[in-house]
């Protein structure tokens, strides 16, 4: 298991969505494993772009949410911050309602930058981005 908490819960997630753009995009946790997390976002208005896709945008909202949030369970947030510093993202497929579903592992999780890999599904399970995501850990002030 690769979180500093190791009593993690799926609860314990929520604390990092609150009143912020995770949740007034409708970003939900689906679970969390030993090394992985998911989680699932609606394709609605708040998450359209004018012709009925999904915004490419809110994909890297949902990538940035959960390599964020993962890198954030694994230092220690009395003594570090992690913030992003890179992100990509390519889209593959459209998505034009309904759900879509993303998981992010690591590719790297070193002292100063973690690298995340975040693969995003439609809900039969096609391929829609494939994004990597850099995290600067920083000393807290």
């Amino acid at each position: 298991m690769i979180w500093l908490k190791k009593d993690i819960e799926l609860t314990d997630l929520q604390s990092f969505v609150g009143k912020h753009l995770a949740d007034h995009l409708g970003i939900k946790w689906l679970e969390i494993g030993a090394d992985y997390l998911k989680a699932t976002m609606p394709v609605d208005d708040r998450t359209k772009q004018p012709f009925g896709l999904l915004h490419g945008g809110a994909s890297c909202v949902l990538a940035e949410t959960l390599g964020s949030v993962g890198s954030a369970l694994i230092i220690d947030n009395a003594q570090f911050i992690c913030v992003g510093l890179e992100i990509n993202a390519n889209h593959v497929r459209a998505a034009r309602d309904g759900f879509v579903t993303g998981t992010a592992t690591p590719l790297h999780v070193g002292s100063s930058t973690h690298i995340w890999d975040i693969k995003i599904h439609d809900e039969k399970n096609k391929l829609v981005c494939v994004s990597r995501l850099t995290v600067a850990i920083l000393k807290r002030q």
